[in-house]
């Protein structure tokens, strides 16, 4: 069945949005294709919109769709192949001693903190380093799918929890688990917290006999988003179909999907 033809997604809408300034390609302008109504996207059907190539936003639901730009290919990884690579196990090998616990969406000032600092260090003059504790929640904390909250804090020393590192949100899917987002301590320069939570996520997608890590969209011309490709095998989404998408043969696969 099609997307615009299976039940329930008869029952929603989906409209443009007008132009607006791309957040990761300079001087060029960005497109939406929202799904509506908010309320009926359920874990099942917003499992299958992902697999359309939508992400979610809080209760925002959408996939770009700019009149004159391809270039954001969303991107999963193929979770029981995947095998890291040098410097991936040395990530992994760097933190495996954090303490992680999972959690129920939860607003906490602890998260709301190092989300700011995160997001002053990372992200300056990005749009999200001056969100209001209201934007925080809306951005994060709003979710009409399945959601977990996932810790990752420095050992606890004589029952008191350690240090917050890292916080990320996940959704899980009928075929895997997306990656929502993920912000972590700024001020560690040697830290490599983000490397280490897709491999965490892969692994207990692995765990959970799932198949996919969808790590959002791919860019190649963006540094904040070209990093997706490091974690192989993973697929793209290139016109429709969900096909290979190696370093390697990356412009044979993709052919004009440019800027």
């Amino acid at each position: 069945m099609s997307l615009l033809n299976d039940i329930p997604l008869t029952a929603l809408h989906f409209y443009l949005t007008a132009p607006y300034p791309c957040s990761y390609l300079p001087d060029l302008l960005a497109r939406s294709q929202v799904a509506t109504p908010a309320m009926l996207i359920s874990t099942p059907v917003y499992s299958e919109l992902v697999q359309h190539g939508f992400r979610r936003s809080g209760t925002y639901t959408y996939r770009p769709h700019c009149d004159n730009c391809s270039a954001c290919v969303p991107l999963r990884v193929m979770a029981n192949a995947f095998t890291a690579n040098r410097s991936q196990r040395r990530a992994w090998k760097q933190h495996a001693n954090l303490d992680v616990s999972v959690h129920a969406l939860q607003d906490s000032s602890e998260h709301y903190d190092l989300y700011q600092r995160y997001q002053s260090a990372r992200h300056k003059d990005g749009g999200m380093d001056n969100d209001d504790r209201e934007s925080y929640q809306n951005f994060l904390l709003q979710s009409n799918v399945d959601s977990l909250l996932v810790e990752f804090r420095e050992p606890h020393i004589q029952g008191k929890a350690g240090a917050l590192r890292m916080v990320s949100l996940i959704d899980l899917l009928n075929d895997g688990l997306s990656s929502v987002y993920t912000f972590y301590e700024p001020d560690l320069p040697q830290a490599r917290f983000g490397v280490y939570n897709v491999l965490w996520q892969i692994e207990l997608c692995c765990k959970l006999n799932l198949d996919f890590v969808y790590l959002g969209y791919w860019i190649e011309q963006s540094r904040k988003m070209s990093y997706k490709t490091d974690y192989q095998p993973a697929q793209g989404l290139i016109n429709g179909t969900w096909q290979a998408l190696d370093k390697t043969d990356i412009r044979t696969n993709l052919g004009t999907i440019t800027p």
